[in-house]
């Protein structure tokens, strides 16, 4: 390591690609962002342009260096973290991919995960993956496209060979880590955060499990090979003759949340994070141990690093928070997301208000596909403002929902949690956060730390950094929320928002959707 060499990550969410670059320090020397496209093909829906996300990530890449005045050269090693579950296949041959990826938040396939139920095969799903059944996870994603991909768009294709195909190993199956690292070195590979992801993955053995495979019919063919989080191996390298002119190694790789676990330093068993972006993602480190939730979590791997054994973590996925706010712009109740603060100071109260941004289903702890956003609470008084304050109540009434879980669970009592995410800049929502768990909000100086994470674990195979020891030195708060001696009637307020979130289950059926 050199006082001129850096580690990039690449950062790939569900709205945009970022590539950020870090010093020794883990401090952020050149960045670059660029958003894609939301498919929306029918209600409930949703896909991304594979491509377009690899020609981003390439355009970002060399943007961030540019605003750096940095060469290729000059970087040491490259790490990824990704949206999760969103999954696609390509075909092994021509790299292009057969079909649009479906996204994580996509609930085309509820009807095969309720069949699933029906057949009381839930709780074999969750004791192999630790994952609650859901249309959320790459397996019923993978068996769709298997299953529906429209053939006369597919050249060299016959109408009934897909299957056949993939059987022969001539289509690959991933989530967007696996695209990326596939663009970058050629070679298929995912991480054990992102394969605990796929409701394929038997968390216990490490492995794919053959059962599950056969259950959804997914050939292990077309399966990637499954690696550390942080590997001294490393995936592969860049091309010198490709599109950076220089040889890279990528050698870390982590979903996005556990980036921001690995980033916040969460390294110790007990150690938690929460990430505020379209979502909000709440993970707590349980060391070597994968307990088992009985309150609606999920038990998921929490990184790995080379030669070390696999550290677990209990998860609740709230699957719209940031998303909520993006719907306030989008229905011009707000002209940005900076706007929020203020109207919601402007009034005392949400004035009997509550929104249920259930806008894709209920994640953790509740699991209820079939639910729908909804306000409660209105009169012919309610105005923008109270809605606002509502969106950012519902953000943190969520944020409870998983922490008494994840108490429960785990039987260890929240003193502190580290946050993150672009909703944390938020001075307003982290304070309403601190009250309604009455815990201390922590939030770093780098909030970014998806991309940090990626970056520390690629670092770290590479020996940029020499230990974990090292990254906890670079962590640095930025400010601490804590609760408010006069935050009023709090416990009232959140037995009203489990009485509006009750309002919003079961919505889409028999023709609701």
């Amino acid at each position: 390591m050199t006082e001129d060499t850096y580690i990039g990550a690449v950062d790939q969410g569900t709205t945009g690609t970022r590539f950020m670059v870090f010093d020794h320090g883990g401090r952020v020397v050149a960045s670059a962002y660029k958003k894609h496209e939301q498919i929306y093909p029918e209600p409930g829906w949703v896909e991304h342009d594979p491509e377009e996300i690899w020609e981003n990530t390439e355009a970002v890449i060399h943007d961030a260096l540019d605003d750096g005045n940095l060469d290729a050269s000059q970087l040491e090693a490259i790490g990824i973290t990704n949206q999760r579950e969103t999954t696609l296949v390509w075909d092994r041959e021509s790299g292009r991919p057969i079909a649009n990826a479906i996204v994580w938040q996509d609930r085309r396939t509820t009807d095969r995960v309720e069949a699933l139920q029906d057949e009381g095969k839930e709780e074999w799903v969750r004791e192999k993956t630790g994952l609650e059944p859901d249309a959320y996870f790459s397996a019923t994603k993978a068996e769709w496209l298997l299953d529906n991909t429209d053939q006369i768009k597919l050249a060299r294709m016959r109408p009934d060979d897909v299957r056949d195909r993939a059987e022969a190993g001539e289509l690959m199956l991933g989530t967007i880590d696996s695209w990326l690292i596939y663009n970058l070195t050629g070679e298929h590979i995912t991480d054990v955060t992102n394969a605990s992801r796929t409701m394929l993955f038997n968390i216990h053995d490490m492995d794919w499990d053959e059962e599950l495979l056969e259950e959804f019919n997914v050939p292990a063919e077309m399966l990637p090979e499954v690696r550390p989080s942080s590997d001294e191996a490393t995936y592969g390298s860049t091309n010198a003759d490709g599109f950076l002119g220089a040889e890279i190694p990528v050698a870390g790789a982590l979903g996005d949340q556990q980036a921001a676990l690995f980033g916040q330093t969460c390294y110790d068993a007990g150690d938690a994070k929460n990430t505020y972006g379209t979502g909000s993602f709440m993970l707590m480190n349980t060391g070597e141990e994968a307990v088992s939730s009985e309150n609606g979590l999920l038990t998921t791997v929490g990184f790995q690093r080379s030669g070390e054994p696999v550290q677990y973590a209990l998860e609740g996925s709230i699957f719209i928070t940031g998303a909520a706010i993006e719907w306030l712009e989008d229905m011009t109740l707000i002209e940005d997301a900076a706007e929020t603060e203020e109207l919601a100071r402007s009034v005392d109260s949400t004035d009997g208000v509550y929104f249920v941004p259930a806008f894709t289903g209920l994640g953790a702890p509740h699991w209820d596909q079939r639910a729908r956003g909804t306000i409660v609470g209105m009169t012919r008084g309610t105005r923008r403002e109270h809605v606002v304050r509502a969106t950012l109540e519902s953000i943190a009434f969520q944020t409870r929902d998983v922490a008494e879980a994840m108490e429960s669970d785990s039987g260890i009592d929240l003193s502190s949690l580290r946050v993150d995410g672009g909703a944390v800049k938020n001075n307003y929502l982290c304070q309403l956060q601190a009250n309604i768990l009455d815990t201390d909000i922590v939030r770093p100086q780098v909030d970014e730390t998806t991309a940090l994470g990626s970056a520390y674990a690629a670092g770290l195979a590479v020996g940029y950094w020499s230990d974990l020891d090292e990254l906890r030195d670079n962590w640095q708060v930025d400010r601490e929320f804590s609760p408010d001696e006069g935050a009023e009637n709090v416990d009232e307020r959140y037995g009203r928002w489990i009485d509006a979130v009750e309002r919003s289950r079961d919505w889409a059926r028999d023709g609701g959707e």
